[in-house]
């Protein structure tokens, strides 16, 4: 049998620790490079427990590895060139540089000719008056960069609060969006291989509460044939773009126009997904297995579905495993319990919509759910 590369992971959360349980039915074992002596995925791949900066201990992990990738996209950039300079790092440079920043992602969907909420950029020439001019009220005024499960961002109603957020995030680079009507919130997870081969997951339905992703759902019950057509079109284009390896997604709104329901794109994540945790249990192939597949230079392998799957995660609390439905799958991620932190969640599948939603159901006063 072959010999199998060993995979680097940047981050050790629980996206980097379902990585690695994806990983060892292949026979790849992983390393991850996080500085959190706690970090989940310590629990399933050998940890360099190092800053982002300590470039001895980066050394040391790109000697220990053959192939790099990430959990977070936003890793240091200096962190990425030192690692780059010394071993392939998948997904590549100029997917991060986009994905890392509000602003680029905007001007690189348009440029592909596709539909984002109006923006603008908030530079210290622009009064807030001419800001609101551009992209209309209500708007959210975002950091460019690092903001994540709602952090980072503000809805504004006026020039006056926009006065106000701008002086209270003095020092960062923003982007004032304007508000989108959409119907549903999607999102499209989709691989390239290093062949160029490219697979995707049936769209998945999202719902949000204070910025924070409660519930997904696959296929998603809003999705049409010509919303499907739409996902692959644009998945496969913006990957071809990016020359991408490995499992990207797009999240996106649905918007109702008089020629039917389209998508206008929100935002990338250059890395596996919480909208795409369901694939675990929901799917043949999950999008761990399919990302490592990806970086590590196998083949990506067409996502069957098993029926219809909904994702609950769990915030701030998790139940017993005695008050967990039977048939309903629990992924823990060893996190101390705190409000609003991600400690786990729960996938159900079921052939039917009707048999699935009676299992939510009976998770929906679990603790840490909110559906």
């Amino acid at each position: 049998m072959p010999t199998q590369p060993i995979l680097g992971i940047l981050g050790g959360g629980q996206l980097a620790q379902m990585l690695a349980l994806a990983a060892i039915p292949l026979g790849i074992s992983c390393h991850i490079y996080e500085p959190d002596p706690h970090a989940p995925a310590r629990l399933c791949a050998v940890h360099h427990c190092a800053t982002y900066d300590d470039f001895t201990a980066l050394q040391a992990f790109a000697d220990a590895v053959d192939v790099i990738t990430y959990e977070f996209e936003n890793v240091p950039v200096a962190c990425v060139a030192f690692l780059a300079a010394r071993k392939p790092v998948a997904p590549g440079a100029m997917a991060l540089r986009i994905c890392q920043d509000r602003l680029l992602e905007k001007e690189f969907a348009t440029q592909l000719g596709y539909a984002t909420a109006p923006f603008i950029a908030l530079s210290d020439a622009l009064s807030s008056a001419d800001a609101v001019a551009a992209v209309g009220l209500p708007a959210i005024l975002k950091t460019r960069r690092m903001g994540y499960d709602g952090k980072g961002q503000q809805t504004i109603h006026s020039t006056a609060e926009l006065d106000a957020a701008r002086a209270h995030y003095i020092g960062h680079e923003l982007i004032l969006e304007g508000y989108v009507p959409f119907t549903y919130e999607v999102s499209i997870i989709a691989a390239r291989d290093q062949f160029g081969t490219i697979i995707r997951y049936p769209l998945v339905q999202n719902m949000h509460r204070d910025g924070i992703l409660r519930r997904s759902t696959a296929p998603a019950p809003c999705s049409t044939a010509a919303l499907e057509a739409n996902a692959h079109l644009m998945s496969s284009r913006i990957l071809s773009a990016f020359a991408y390896v490995g499992i990207l997604t797009i999240e996106c709104f649905v918007i109702d126009t008089p020629h039917g329901p389209t998508l206008v794109i929100n935002e990338f994540a250059p890395r596996v997904h919480n909208s795409g945790h369901w694939s675990i249990e929901g799917s043949s192939t999950s999008q761990f297995e399919n990302h490592v597949r990806a970086v590590t230079g196998l083949a990506v392998r067409e996502p069957i579905m098993r029926g219809v799957a909904v994702m609950l995660n769990l915030i701030g609390n998790e139940p017993e495993d005695s008050a967990v439905p039977a048939g309903v799958a629990i992924h823990r991620y060893h996190k101390t319990p705190r409000p609003g932190r991600k400690v786990g969640h729960l996938t159900v599948v079921a052939p039917h919509n009707s048999d699935c939603s009676v299992l939510v159901e009976a998770c929906t006063n679990l603790p840490g759910t909110y559906v």
